[in-house]
């Protein structure tokens, strides 16, 4: 068996269930993380069919930039680290369905949240190609 993640009749990823079910979990326990609803929800065959996943892209590519602006303002290696995986691959499901991330390309602010503070003070904030790089290699390894 496996998941399906679909924008109207276009399928955006196909992978085997473990997959795609710990993505859809990962999504739900990142939305307080985003503070929005990740736009991921019942696909084409309806609420009886767990493996299908319809996602509004509108909504799912706020999500993802949002999250994508967190974890590029954050300099908690941790917080970006438990992030990152998941992003790179809703970064390639949002490109896949035509639209773009923009905190991808934009200047990250320093945040405040989720400070890390080591020996030597504050530590680095993230690469700003970290996720994209990623995102290439999700991509690469990804069922359509």
């Amino acid at each position: 068996m496996s998941q399906y993640f679909d924008v109207g009749e276009q399928t955006l990823w196909n992978p085997s269930n473990g997959p795609g079910r710990l993505f859809v979990d990962m999504a739900k326990a990142l939305e307080p993380v985003a503070g929005l609803p990740s736009g991921i929800g019942v696909g084409r065959w309806g609420p009886g069919d767990p493996d299908c996943h319809g996602i509004d892209l509108a909504a799912f590519t706020t999500f993802t930039d949002a999250l994508a602006r967190r974890y590029r303002e954050s300099n908690h290696l941790i917080m970006r680290s438990l992030m990152e995986g998941f992003i790179a691959t809703a970064i390639v499901l949002v490109e896949r369905g035509g639209a773009r991330v923009p905190a991808l390309s934009e200047q990250p602010k320093t945040s405040t949240e989720d400070v890390q503070i080591g020996p030597t003070g504050p530590a680095a904030q993230a690469d700003p190609d970290r996720l994209a790089e990623l995102a290439a290699e999700h991509s690469a390894a990804m069922a359509w």
